[in-house]
């Protein structure tokens, strides 16, 4: 099998070796991933600079792990299968993003939005998230868990464009209690700024790393993360409103004069 793997941390974050490792049990591992942290980049593609690629090694020196890319996580993705791979995978992987991504979050975040790309291009893809707590990561079996969850999805065969989002909650608040398949939740997040002045006087902000979500609503991947399971969302990244757009087609469009 041969996998594709991005992220938005960066090629050199733990989560991502991590995740490496494990799939490397799957297949053969590829990496292309952003040559910095590129943290709730979304889904915006460079235009406007060149894209610089350089080789990545294992510390022998003589092993490829991959390529970086000054980029962002979809330019890392587009670059992957149009450029950099010589065939293409059977499946990509982004993650493992150090902070979940589950309810409204996967409209920011650059490891979804690296998975989107990817069923853009009728590829199955995988985004894989650890949920933060402010401590340190326990990457290693998280990324065992994520191996396991991806193994069983390949093995039921999804169709091409097929797109997950798997959240794995925090690891030191007990035993992992399950899986559960379940909704997004669209629920907005509580959001705070710090306000500073500089030694200038300019006035600029810091946002906070804590992002609650005060209506977690039974039975969405928000609320079952918080309970102790890793969760399962399959994702679409078409955004019709499909009902509306049967009732606006009996609307009475006028251009005037």
């Amino acid at each position: 099998m041969r996998i594709l793997l991005t992220n938005d941390d960066g090629i050199y974050a733990p989560g991502l070796r991590a995740l490496r490792a494990e799939l490397q049990k799957l297949g053969t591992v590829t990496v292309v991933a952003p040559a910095t942290e590129q943290s709730a980049a979304g889904h915006s593609v460079t235009l406007l600079n060149p894209l610089l690629v350089s080789e990545v090694f294992e510390d022998d020196g003589t092993t490829l792990i991959g390529w970086a890319v000054e980029g962002r996580p979809a330019d890392c993705v587009k670059l992957a299968l149009l450029e950099l791979l010589p065939d293409p995978p059977d499946v990509i992987v982004s993650g493992m993003n150090a902070g979940s991504n589950a309810g409204i979050n996967v409209l920011y975040s650059g490891t979804v939005a690296a998975a989107i790309e990817g069923a853009f291009y009728r590829r199955t893809a995988i985004a894989v998230s650890l949920e933060y707590d402010q401590k340190i990561y326990d990457y290693a079996t998280a990324a065992r868990y994520a191996r396991r969850v991806v193994e069983q999805i390949l093995a039921t065969r999804p169709a091409d464009g097929t797109l997950f989002n798997v959240n794995i909650p925090v690891l030191e608040r007990g035993p992992i209690r399950g899986v559960k398949v379940l909704p997004q939740n669209a629920s907005p997040y509580t959001e705070k700024f710090d306000r500073r002045v500089n030694p200038r006087g300019r006035t600029y902000f810091w946002a906070s790393p804590e992002f609650l979500c005060p209506d977690p609503h039974p039975g969405t991947d928000v609320e079952a993360l918080a309970e102790g399971y890793i969760t399962v969302t399959p994702l679409k990244f078409d955004l019709t409103d499909h009902a509306r757009l049967a009732d606006m087609r009996g609307w009475a469009w006028e251009l005037g004069e």
